[in-house]
């Protein structure tokens, strides 16, 4: 029996949970068909979830298709949750983009589609909710054809939508297989013109090809409330999306997700691509190119028909269940790094605020829980300032903070507040600086020599440190304290922002060999580093976000006016299929207000995509970030605390 897995992505209400449902139902797994307004469905299992009506995390579940065994992964829509959905797509063999015939294609839909054609995930797109008052889907296929990709092949027109009575019937096929694989094909369309007979099964067999080579994209119909058109998907999932060839019996895997049990113990999913898991084997886990460590499975699960069942052994292609991996992470490769494993660049979240437990006493439960959900979830980010005491996370949005309230309360039975909301800026040097502490100095009580120079480096370059000394100057652990250090140093800068796209050099070093530490190194490293610093100035950036807004005519007057009120930069609106088209850049902290005036001031009609950007220099005086550790700048303050503590 082949093993394919497939992930339900779309926009968010286009009706995924339902069909994820209705596919069950239909496959035998469940027998009544649970509703996301009343919160029974089968893979929303989180309390929010079903409160929401929206899926937060990706859950797991199979079905069978005849021979064919399908896992499949229910993933978010709402544009909080995207990080969750684009570690989903790690993992895939194919996908299914759901499309409302209401709604149409919405911003997010653009985004998830570019991210499947830019993996060349095979993509079926299914049109749901044909039976809606407005369903429209041949304006719903244009509007496809237009904003996501020519290359698509519809198989059924709808009749009577839109009413009760919706129904599919099947399209004049071979015409259509002609034109989509005639850009593909040069043979086949030589053929074609040349009055050759070409049969419907060469021309399946051609189509099948591409769609798994993610250059078409089959397009179905139906509605996943009445079932129409859910049988003619299912039919042809197993044959078009291919399942992971197994050509190798060297271990390769990657973890997609971690939950944990009652008591604490982590459960890690894994997507096995080649090899075998068995238990009581030791396994390689390697994490970001880093040196591999082993660890030993104690128990495995694999997902059968709605359900996991505990087994001794999984083979390449599934999704598994593994206990007994303590130290794991979101992203660890299994084994080894195969050419299988998809890398996704995660989007950081560019927004944070301060989290308080409401009750005094919880502060250190609230971290410990906060350590836990970012380890599940590698895009939350925490940290805490200990000179004032707070706890401060770093989130994609307002939902999400919901969504965090809501596990520490149900899970940890911790009641909490955010903050207001604010974004996360960055610094750059704006010229050059060279700073030298000499060991011996009456100014300088530790026992080391270090210089260091700092200069800007090239755009999205990050920190670059390198060595102006020889290497064998210092004993290694000398080297690498200053180089922790001066990474530790640069997420603070001269404005309380993180320090970016900037060069660091170590210009002098020196040690006494009987007294020197690792920690002399790493207290004298701020001092150094943010004098330096200091020489050469550093100004302020905001993120920004890229924007593509569509418009109806009446509306675009004022699109323009609140855009430039907001500080926007566009380029000229252009008309096309009419309505006014709109591209440019926002600053990320205007985006939110943006979206949240545009279905009032365009009745519903516009559509806004925004994505992170990158970043726009501002101009003084600059928005601060209160420092949570002792600034070294405050070379008083700074060395009594560390002299203290040293």
């Amino acid at each position: 029996m082949k093993t394919i897995n497939i992930g339900i992505v779309a926009h968010v209400d286009a009706g995924k949970t339902s069909l994820t449902e209705r596919i069950l139902f239909e496959t035998n797994v469940i027998d009544q068909i649970g509703q996301v307004d009343k919160g029974n469905t089968q893979t929303d299992s989180m309390e929010l979830e079903r409160q929401r009506g929206i899926t937060i995390k990706a859950s797991v579940v199979s079905f069978l298709i005849n021979d064919t065994k399908v896992n499949l992964i229910d993933t978010p829509g709402h544009a909080d949750f995207i990080a969750e959905v684009e570690r989903s797509f790690r993992v895939l063999d194919g996908a299914i983009l759901v499309i409302s015939a209401v709604e149409g294609v919405q911003a997010q839909t653009k985004v998830l589609m570019r991210t499947l054609q830019k993996l060349r995930i095979p993509t079926m797109i299914f049109i749901n909710k044909i039976d809606r008052g407005g369903a429209h889907t041949q304006n719903v296929i244009k509007q496809i054809r237009e904003t996501l990709s020519e290359n698509i092949l519809p198989f059924y027109q709808a009749i009577d939508e839109g009413t009760k009575y919706a129904a599919i019937y099947q399209s004049n096929m071979h015409e259509a297989y002609i034109e989509v694989l005639a850009p593909h094909n040069e043979s086949l369309l030589e053929s074609y013109v040349n009055g050759d007979c070409i049969s419907e099964a060469t021309l399946q067999k051609e189509f099948i090809h591409h769609v798994q080579q993610g250059n078409v994209y089959p397009v179905f119909l139906g509605s996943a409330m009445t079932g129409i058109g859910i049988s003619e998907l299912l039919e042809r999932i197993s044959m078009m999306i291919p399942p992971t060839p197994r050509t190798t019996n060297i271990l390769s895997g990657v973890v997609f997700k971690i939950e944990r049990e009652p008591s604490g113990e982590k459960v890690a999913y894994i997507r096995l691509f080649s090899g075998f898991l068995y238990v009581r084997k030791d396994i390689d886990i390697c994490r970001d190119n880093a040196l591999s460590h082993r660890e030993k499975v104690k128990k495995l699960h694999i997902f059968q028909q709605g359900t996991t069942i505990q087994v001794p052994s999984v083979h390449a292609g599934e999704f598994c269940k593994v206990w007994g991996l303590h130290d794991i992470k979101i992203g660890d490769v299994v084994g080894e790094v195969s050419h299988y494993i998809k890398d996704i660049s995660f989007v950081k979240p560019q927004m944070e605020a301060m989290i308080q437990a409401t009750q005094q006493g919880n502060e250190h439960a609230l971290f410990e829980a906060l350590t836990e959900l970012a380890e599940e979830d590698p895009l939350i980010h925490i940290w805490k300032d200990d000179i004032h005491q707070e706890l401060y996370i770093r989130l994609f949005g307002d939902v999400q903070k919901e969504v965090v309230e809501a596990t520490l309360r149900d899970k940890y039975g911790l009641e909490i507040r955010f903050s207001a909301t604010r974004i996360v800026c960055i610094e750059k040097p704006l010229r050059s600086g060279h700073v030298v502490e000499q060991m011996g100095e009456r100014t300088n009580p530790f026992y080391a020599t270090i210089g260091l120079s700092v200069k800007r480096g090239p755009s999205k370059s990050g920190i670059t440190y390198q060595l102006d000394v020889e290497l064998g100057s210092l004993p290694l652990s000398f080297h690498k304290a200053i180089e922790e250090t001066v990474h530790q140093t640069l997420k603070q800068g001269l404005y309380g922002w993180e320090v970016t796209d900037i060069i660091v050099t170590l210009t002098h070093s020196g040690y006494g060999s009987s007294v020197s530490t690792a920690g002399d190194f790493r207290n004298l490293t701020p001092l150094v580093l943010m004098e330096a610093l200091k020489q050469a100035g550093t100004t302020v950036f905001e993120p920004i976000n890229e924007f593509e807004l569509t418009a109806p005519t009446r509306a675009i007057s004022t699109a323009i006016y609140r855009l430039s009120a907001m500080q926007a930069t566009f380029t000229e609106p252009m008309m096309q299929h009419g309505s006014f088209h709109l591209t440019g850049t926002l600053p990320m902290a205007k985006t939110e207000e943006f979206k949240r005036g545009l279905y009032s001031f365009t009745e519903g009609e516009g559509v806004f995509l925004a994505k992170p950007y990158g970043y726009k220099e501002l101009t003084a005086p600059f928005p601060t970030r209160k420092r949570v550790d002792y600034n070294p700048l405050n070379r008083k303050d700074y060395l009594l605390h560390v002299l203290r503590t040293y």
